[in-house]
């Protein structure tokens, strides 16, 4: 029988040296070659995420602009609408009538033109023909969106809509625009504080109407003309008909040592292109340098440094979604802004029926699901209002309304106050105003029995409060409607005139 060879210690020792050097070379090329990997997948994370972040930006830029323009022509609706119902006799009448709505609506530049082509605006008269082109046509049918350069001054946005039925100081009125700085709309838009992202706003032939510095490279020159030398003429072909068209694209260049990626969108209602870039080392650089503190601590394990890519993706996913939420946080204040204009009337000031049945639909969710048990409603009517109107004139009767309004706002200081009709009130209480609801409807019903014997305003108020057994606001609302009816025939049987 052939001897067994015995195992010694130098041999275990071999052996397990031999080992051992075969499983860090193993984990060692494994490690390298993960880390060759992943560095090639960083950079290709990289470029998507670039892409992704600037094209969510760039549709951001271009609704907040796009929400600007809308937002603008609705204002200019609401002044001419004012403007109507004001007394315009002179020039210095309609200067001020202009002066109060830029006030009003915090509108900048308003201005009104005749037929003439003479523009008014809260301080001056001049012939606006060889200042504005769309005013070398004899009427406008539509709104309009232009560019104004002004000597020794910016760039101007000017946006005009037609006012074929305007009739002031017994002329026509075609038209009347609005003039917005490009400034005002660069600071709007403006986030990249750390110089690490730019934007900047470019008409249909690449000219660069925000004034604002797309890279180093681009900078602020026509972008069609500054690509050029940069990328192929495939490339370049492509976004010229991009531009020409008003379609969307991206583009990537390189300059030195520096990757730069860009992304660019249409602005609905305009042929203006919103474009932000951004240099894909400064994402790179964060990316690596995080990939090589897990990769110098995971060499021995594979597996670990697959799970740091996970993680750092995580990372990076998460950061760009916190950036998204705060600039969608910024367009939501933006809007609740032009949403509170929605739902102001224009008339009193107070809130109007659209807003009521915004309120009206969450306080019902409130009823729907228990959340709500201290709720009064207040119902409000005028007297008179008709004959005010019939005989005094609207001017009069406008006037009645805002002294009602201003008798409700006062006593009823506590509470949500809706103006829901031509001479409609009604009045949501809960909290404090629902605290101190009959001291409230006491104090009014004393002076509007007052007002009985002077010929002044006169309410005919009714309210109910929320049972357990209402479904919704309306059931409330009901109530209280009919018990204002009762107090119309009280206060006829105190001495209403029949006209009031």
């Amino acid at each position: 029988m052939k001897q067994k060879r015995q195992i010694t210690n130098r041999t275990f020792l071999l052996t397990a040296v031999i080992g051992s050097l075969i499983i860090v070379t193993i984990v060692t090329a494994s490690t390298l070659w993960n880390a060759k990997k992943t560095g090639a997948a960083t950079d290709e994370a990289v470029s998507a995420v670039s892409s992704f972040y600037l094209l969510t930006m760039a549709e951001s830029h271009a609704k907040t602009v796009t929400n600007l323009i809308d937002n603008s022509f609705d204002e200019m609706r609401i002044a001419i609408a004012y403007i109507e119902d004001e007394d315009v006799d002179s020039q210095n009448d309609l200067r001020e009538a202009i002066g109060k709505v830029e006030s009003l609506l915090g509108m900048n530049q308003f201005a009104l033109v005749d037929e003439d082509n003479v523009v008014y605006t809260r301080y001056t008269t001049y012939t606006g023909g060889s200042r504005h082109v769309f005013l070398e046509e004899e009427s406008i049918s539509d709104r309009i969106v232009s560019i104004v350069s002004l000597y020794g001054s910016s760039k101007q946005l000017c946006l005009a809509v037609p006012t074929p039925d305007l009739f002031i100081m017994g002329k026509r009125f075609k038209a009347c625009f609005v003039q917005i700085d490009f400034n005002d709309i660069v600071n709007l838009l403006a986030l990249d504080v750390q110089d690490r992202t730019h934007f900047a706003l470019y008409s249909k032939n690449g000219s660069n109407l925000s004034g604002t510095q797309l890279g180093p490279v681009i900078s602020n020159s026509n972008f069609l003309e500054a690509i050029h030398g940069i990328v192929s003429e495939d490339v370049w072909k492509e976004n010229y008909e991009n531009f020409e068209k008003g379609s969307e694209g991206s583009l990537s260049f390189g300059t030195g040592d520096a990757h730069q990626t860009l992304c660019y969108v249409p602005i609905e209602g305009t042929e203006w292109e919103m474009a932000v870039l951004i240099r894909e080392s400064i994402i790179q650089d964060q990316i690596r340098d995080i990939s090589i503190r897990n990769l110098n601590t995971s060499r021995r394990q594979v597996i670990y440094t697959f799970l740091s890519v996970l993680a750092l993706a995580g990372v990076l996913l998460f950061q760009v979604g916190k950036l998204s939420k705060e600039k969608l946080e910024e367009e939501k204040e933006t809007s609740r802004n032009f949403r509170n204009m929605a739902n102001t009337d224009s008339m009193t000031g107070v809130r109007n029926k659209h807003a009521y049945s915004e309120q009206e639909k969450y306080i019902n969710s409130q009823i729907e699901a228990g959340e709500i048990d201290k709720l009064a409603v207040v119902v409000g009517d005028i007297n008179g209002l008709k004959y005010v109107n019939d005989n005094f004139g609207h001017v009069a009767g406008d006037q009645l309304i805002k002294d009602a309004s201003a008798l409700i706002c006062g006593q009823f200081s506590h509470g949500a106050v809706f103006r829901v009709g031509g001479d409609e009130f009604t009045i949501i209480l809960q909290g404090d105003g629902f605290d101190a609801m009959q001291e409230s409807i006491d104090g009014l019903n004393r002076i509007v029995e007052d007002n009985i014997k002077e010929n002044a305003v006169v309410i005919s108020i009714g309210y109910s409060v929320l049972t357990a057994q209402d479904r919704c606001l309306n059931d409330v609302f009901e109530r209280a409607d009919r018990m204002m009816y009762e107090r119309k025939k009280e206060l006829k049987a105190l001495g209403t005139p029949s006209g009031r």
